[in-house]
């Protein structure tokens, strides 16, 4: 019996290892890539969270326009004085009897009529910062994507190099028994040995160093995607040449300033900033409420004389205020909002002008980079033709 447990539990811990190292590698195309950072990345989860965020502070922003319902109880315990009681041929009369408990309900309602525009510019405010950060989230997950997809055909292309790399040196060693074969023939000299040599060991440094490479690419990616940075990822992607052509640079930038979520979030910024001026002058308009109370005491104070028992009266009441001199506090937080406002739409003018910028540079490397493919095309061919001579040499 103890033998049996024993090699159950070895099996147990064989199997967990050779699970654990099934799990250590796993081959992803690049959708599926995105789609695991997407639902993995920590940052973006953030960006999703500022956009609850100021969703329930515009939510708040609303409810003020309702009225607000409030709900008081109170017990009082008063200490025994001798009742109020007036001296008359007839007897005593008690003018106002004393009672020692009080208790006192009351629920109240407050309706806002006029605030001087400051709630509409509050709930403005809240809705263009709302606005705001969909839009910063949407550059978020933007972003991302494209990292992703950075990350994924870096690892693609160290693992093609790591391929090519690891052919030159299948290669070279070839080459090398070729030309050691000719040395002991006395068909080539110790020079030509130690050259195939020399170069061998150069690209044995390159392997080293791609090595390090595809191990960098790799671990990018998975910090991108949410994965354990051990695991091993083998892209699945194939290298497509899709032709793709661009108009000019002036109709890229108009498609740009139309779809790029981070200046349509700094626009609404933009906006959110000018509504804060219109919150700051709303101290100059009087505020202006409706409201009532309704009473259930015991003693009622507004019955008399009073008596020992629960009674309800109610109130409705209009009120005004107006400040009438705060030493020019109010316009001093107009002239700050006016200033942030102007701030505002110079942070959006220069990032229009880095977005031009980056639309610009992105253009300019994207027709590089086709003619850089030209040549490197013909750059194969020529090598491949080297290749086939130099064989045919030895």
């Amino acid at each position: 019996m103890k033998i049996t447990n024993k090699i159950f539990i070895v099996f147990f811990i064989l199997s967990g290892i050779m699970f654990t190292n099934a799990q250590d590698k796993i081959t992803l195309d690049l959708e599926h890539s995105i789609q695991l950072g997407l639902k993995n990345n920590s940052a973006l989860h953030g960006s999703k969270m500022n956009v609850e965020y100021y969703k329930a502070k515009l939510s708040e922003a609303k409810t003020y326009f309702l009225p607000t319902l409030n709900f008081n109880a109170s017990y009082t315990r008063l200490s025994e004085i001798d009742p109020f009681e007036i001296n008359t041929p007839f007897g005593k009369f008690n003018i106002s009897p004393t009672y020692f408990n009080q208790y006192n309900f009351k629920v109240s309602l407050q309706q806002p009529l006029f605030t001087g525009f400051k709630l509409t510019s509050s709930k403005n405010i809240a809705e263009y910062n709302s606005l705001a950060s969909k839009e910063d989230y949407t550059k978020a997950e933007k972003d991302l994507i494209f990292n992703i997809k950075n990350a994924y055909w870096n690892l693609f292309k160290a693992n093609q190099m790591k391929k090519v790399v690891e052919e030159n040196i299948n290669q070279i060693n070839s080459h090398l028994n070729d030309v050691k074969n000719l040395f002991e023939q006395g068909m080539a000299t110790k020079n030509d040995v130690l050259k195939v040599q020399v170069q061998l060991a150069e690209v044995t440094l390159q392997q080293i160093d791609i090595d390090n490479a595809v191990e960098v690419a790799n671990v990018a990616l998975n910090n991108l995607i949410g994965i354990p940075l051990t695991t091993k990822v083998d892209v699945s992607e194939k290298v497509t040449n899709n032709n793709i052509e661009f108009k000019s640079i002036s109709v890229l930038l108009e498609i740009a300033y139309k779809n790029r979520a981070d200046l349509r979030a700094m626009n609404y910024k933009v906006e959110a900033s000018n509504e804060v001026i219109d919150l700051a002058k709303s101290d100059w308009y009087p505020q202006i409420y409706v409201s009532g109370n309704y009473y259930y005491s015991n003693p009622n104070p507004r019955i008399l004389p009073a008596v020992d028992e629960f009674n309800g009266t109610w109130d409705v009441s209009l009120s005004l205020s107006f400040n009438l001199w705060n030493w020019g506090a109010t316009g001093d937080r107009k002239t700050q909002a006016e200033m942030q406002f102007k701030q505002a739409q110079d942070y959006y003018s220069t990032l229009k002008d880095a977005v031009k910028l980056d639309v610009t540079s992105s253009y300019l490397n994207f027709k590089k980079s086709k003619q850089k493919i030209i040549v490197a095309e013909n750059s194969v061919k020529e090598a491949e033709e080297n290749y086939r001579v130099t064989k045919d040499k030895f």
